[in-house]
């Protein structure tokens, strides 16, 4: 089973390539970027790059798993359209892989809780909570988007050890240190592991595949679990003028 990988939901583009054989699970091929470009910049030629290199032909491809959301919209919609167009022209599966989830994935063997954050602005994050028990991700709270307070309410009930990562950490650092003053215990992940890696979603991919998850190219949609900006302004527009009601 092989699988091309692909994350731009965030800060970071990244493409791997997965597979699994033999009773073991390989990363053929890993490219990130986190550096100046934009995502519709640079996913198609690291995507070129991750098959061509390892001399991987295309239809060789079982899957295509993708990070589904949250995270930019902007980062999704380029994403979901790489892979439903790819996954048409290959008439293969989409295996969506919850964003959060991937990041979680990337602290396989930790223990305690790991609670990835993205930043969603307006004082609130992506989030989710998870642990890794028997080598599986357990999810203690679903994905969601939550006010940085919010969260550190209900982490504090959980009475364990909590390892961040993401990019809502340096902006949310001070509110950080400060539940860790509050007796929170705080781990902060490495830099090489605190980003979105498209090795992780291929991985998970493979569960998705596994549980009956995948879905066809024309079915796929990315999980932004709130309104764009734009959205919730027209929103909010039509709510205050009574003309556009």
């Amino acid at each position: 089973m092989r699988i091309l990988a692909l994350d731009s939901s965030g800060l970071v583009a990244g493409v791997a390539v997965v597979e699994a054989t033999a009773g073991q699970t390989l990363t053929l091929s890993e490219f990130t970027i986190h550096y100046k470009k934009t995502h519709s910049e640079t996913l198609l030629p690291m995507i070129d790059q991750a098959l061509r290199i390892p001399g991987i032909d295309k239809a060789s491809l079982d899957a295509i798993a993708v990070a589904s959301g949250p995270g930019s919209f902007t980062g999704l919609r380029i994403g979901a359209a790489t892979a439903k167009g790819l996954a048409s022209v290959l008439a293969i599966p989409i295996l969506p892989v919850p964003t959060l989830e991937g990041l979680a994935w990337n602290l396989w063997g930790s223990d305690g809780l790991i609670c990835p954050i993205m930043d969603a602005r307006r004082g609130q994050v992506y989030t989710g909570i998870y642990e890794i028990k028997e080598g599986k991700l357990q999810t203690i709270r679903k994905q969601d988007v939550l006010e940085i307070q919010k969260l550190g309410e209900q982490l504090k009930q959980q009475h364990k050890c909590v390892t961040f990562l993401g990019d809502g950490v340096p902006v949310f650092r001070g509110i950080l240190e400060q539940w860790q003053k509050e007796g929170l215990q705080i781990r902060l992940a490495p830099g090489h592991l605190n980003r979105q890696r498209a090795a992780s979603v291929g991985i998970l991919g493979l569960t998705c595949l596994e549980e009956g998850k995948a879905v066809s190219a024309a079915d796929f949609r990315p999980d932004y679990l709130r309104l764009s900006q734009a959205e919730r302004e027209r929103k909010e527009k039509r709510e205050h003028d009574p003309i556009s009601k």
